[in-house]
C-alpha cells in the first residue's frame, strides 16, 4: 500500500467534504486503519463493519440471504451489497468493501485461493473489480487493501 495513494484520498475526501465507511471481510479491519493513518482522519472516516460471517453480513450490511446462498459471500453481488449496504447503515457519502479469499485453505477451482471482490459506492455510482493475487495470506490480504483504496479513489473521482 502507497502512503501517496492515501496521502491523495485524504485530501480528495477532506477537499470534497465526503465521508466515507468500510465493510471488510477478507482484509479484516485493514482498509479501516489505512482510511484511519493519518492525522485529520476523523473528518471523513466514519466507521468500518468487519463482518466476517454470513451472519454478519445479512445482520449489519443487509447483505440479502439469497445473495449468499446463490451467488456466495465471496462474489460481485455480495461486495456490491456489502458497500451500499454499510453507506445506507452509517449515512456516508461513500464506502468501500472487500470480499475474497486468503487462504491458504478454502479455495476451490470456481473460487480459488487469492479470489477477491471489492466494491465501491459514491453517489448512484457502485464500481466492482475482481482480482485474483497471488502469495501467502498476508501477501494477499495487503495486496487486496491496496487494491481497495485505489478502486475508492477512482470511484471518488468520477
Amino acid at each position: 500500500m502507497t502512503a501517496e495513494l492515501i496521502k491523495k484520498i485524504h485530501e480528495k475526501l477532506t477537499q470534497d467534504n465526503i465521508t466515507v465507511a468500510a465493510a471488510e471481510s477478507l482484509t479484516g479491519g485493514r482498509v479501516a486503519a489505512a482510511l484511519t493513518a493519518l492525522p485529520g482522519s476523523s473528518v471523513f472516516f466514519q466507521g468500518g463493519v468487519v463482518a466476517y460471517s454470513n451472519q454478519l453480513k445479512v445482520e449489519l450490511l443487509g447483505v440479502p440471504m439469497e445473495v449468499i446462498a446463490r451467488h456466495g459471500a465471496v462474489s460481485e453481488e455480495c461486495a456490491r451489497a456489502m458497500a451500499t449496504g454499510v453507506r445506507r447503515k452509517l449515512g456516508v457519502g461513500a464506502a468501500v468493501a472487500t470480499t475474497g479469499i486468503a487462504g491458504p485453505e478454502g479455495g476451490t477451482a470456481v473460487k480459488p485461493v487469492g479470489l477477491v471482490w471489492m466494491a465501491a459506492v459514491f453517489g448512484h455510482t457502485v464500481i466492482t473489480q475482481k482480482k485474483v493475487f497471488t502469495g501467502d495470506r498476508d501477501a494477499i490480504t495487503e495486496a487486496s487493501v491496496t487494491e481497495a483504496l485505489g478502486l475508492l479513489y477512482n470511484t471518488i473521482n468520477k
